[in-house]
């Protein structure tokens, strides 16, 4: 297997994501439950706008019916890829003290590690820090399953690492969240083998410290930006451009799509990715249209040959 650097250097999805930086942007979607349908929202731009987003988005989540139909989840990614889609998954963890499933609030939120188990998860061979692999070889076998058949994905864990409502966030400094993200980093790449995933470091329009979040250079290609405050704002753009360098940056997820004026006064995204059902409940019909409509934005029918 090549190493993650070298992966970095040829991954055809990269190489387009630094091609496009400041000059077009992809307009993508995300798709939660069900599992069982995963394409649902991504349908619903094509009926709304006669166009497939560039970018479709999956999650692996935490409920049994979700879990059952991961399958379902990755073949959709294999065919969305085929049909010349970007790939983006994400992975709602259940925490390492519970198995799966889990629920929501308390589970994914509200069920925070004590100082005393986030050690341990983080020190190698002990039982926590065991089950925490066990888990992720679950999810390896998914992903490596996309690798075989030839598929990238921008893989985004931990997402909003600022966000303390989450059981792995809100823990800053180099022994916190991000030092939890550099072991999957590790695990999945050197123990798993795993060549196919671009990593995205992610965080939310929240709180003004990423820099205690940032799990090294090394370990993330991509940063994700989640905006469901008050992050059009200018001063977000300028205060991450400080951080990333010539790394794309991306709108993760939001609720409320970029308008028109914010892509032309912030050209460096290179994806926006509205979240699942918010984009019907957050945007009327006229403004989504709008939005595809942008000569600057790339749906999927634009895509032909960039791989």
């Amino acid at each position: 297997m090549i190493s993650s650097e070298s992966f970095a250097q040829s991954s055809q999805v990269l190489s387009y994501l630094h091609s496009i930086s400041g000059k077009t942007i992809l307009a993508g979607q995300h798709n939660k439950e069900p599992n069982a349908k995963p394409a649902m929202w991504t349908d619903y731009i094509k009926e709304t706008t006669g166009k497939y987003p560039a970018l479709w988005s999956g999650d692996f989540l935490f409920q049994q019916e979700n879990i059952d139909n991961r399958w379902k989840m990755i073949h959709e990614a294999k065919k969305q890829w085929d049909n010349g889609a970007v790939i983006n998954i994400m992975w709602h963890a259940c925490p390492p003290d519970q198995g799966e499933p889990c629920g929501w609030d308390p589970g994914i939120l509200n069920a925070q590690l004590t100082d005393k188990q986030w050690h341990e998860l983080l020190t190698n061979g002990t039982p926590l820090n065991e089950q925490w692999k066990s888990r992720m070889d679950e999810i390896a076998v998914y992903l490596q399953f996309l690798e075989d058949n030839g598929v990238e994905v921008l893989f985004r864990p931990l997402h909003e690492m600022n966000q303390g409502l989450f059981w792995w966030g809100g823990r800053p400094g180099p022994n916190g969240t991000a030092q939890l993200y550099r072991l999957i980093h590790h695990y999945f790449t050197d123990v798993k083998k795993l060549s196919n995933l671009v990593w995205v470091w992610d965080m939310q329009d929240m709180s003004w410290d990423f820099e205690a979040y940032n799990p090294g250079d090394e370990y993330w290609d991509i940063f994700g930006f989640d905006i469901y405050d008050n992050g059009y704002d200018s001063s977000w753009y300028e205060y991450i451009l400080t951080i990333v360098e010539d790394k794309p940056i991306a709108i993760a997820e939001c609720s409320k799509l970029p308008s028109p004026d914010i892509l032309i006064s912030q050209p460096k995204w290179v994806f926006f990715m509205p979240w699942a059902e918010l984009v019907k409940e957050t945007n009327s019909v006229e403004e989504i249209q709008n939005i595809y409509n942008q000569p600057r934005v790339i749906t999927r029918d634009e895509m032909p040959g960039w791989k």
